[in-house]
């Protein structure tokens, strides 16, 4: 499959997942899309790539692909083992806005380093950045709004929000990397 074709497979396949069952989360996947889409100028060649993570990034949610109740372990292990997808791929997926800190809140951090090992800095980066600058709805946000977003949303005692204080500095400093390094190809 071509670059081209996998944003078009990534796209249809995370709408058949997601559209239908999660409406909410299918719109949250269409503006990480779309952000991931305005990274092409820093990412050259691995732009494709980028914007077919991003619209797979959360097919974890999806009713039909529930194992672990862990998003980005489900939908790395469904993309790999029932489509042979692209490791990279995968891995963006398994390990995508600094999931390690949740593997461990759920006992699943073990499976998700064996599994799937890291991918590229500067690709695990722009998938952060577009997931943590989009809102619920596919709106944009900035980082800061998002994680308040995010912590509002589970409350304060939730182990997704546990996790999402134990990854800020991750997030964060993705998310500035990638400002700057956007900045300076203006």
């Amino acid at each position: 499959m071509n670059r081209v074709g996998q944003v078009a497979w990534a796209y249809d396949l995370a709408k058949q997942l997601l559209e239908e069952p999660l409406p909410r989360r299918w719109a949250h996947t269409q503006g990480v899309g779309r952000r991931a889409e305005t990274l092409a100028p820093i990412l050259g060649t691995d732009a494709d790539t980028l914007v077919a993570a991003a619209y797979l990034h959360d097919i974890g949610y999806s009713p039909r692909l529930v194992d672990t109740g862990f998003h980005p372990l489900d939908g790395a292990r469904y993309l790999r083992d029932v489509h042979q997808a692209d490791e990279i791929l995968c891995r963006l997926v398994a390990h995508h806005s600094c999931a390690v800190n949740e593997a461990l809140e759920r006992s699943l951090y073990d499976a998700l380093i064996n599994e799937f090992s890291t991918e590229r800095p500067h690709l695990m980066d722009a998938l952060t950045y577009s997931d943590m600058t989009t809102g619920p709805d596919g709106q944009h946000l900035d980082v800061e709004e998002r994680l308040t977003e995010i912590h509002s949303r589970y409350g304060p005692e939730h182990l997704v929000s546990r996790s999402i204080t134990a990854s800020t500095p991750c997030i964060t400093a993705a998310v500035r990397a990638v400002e700057v390094a956007m900045a300076s190809r203006a």
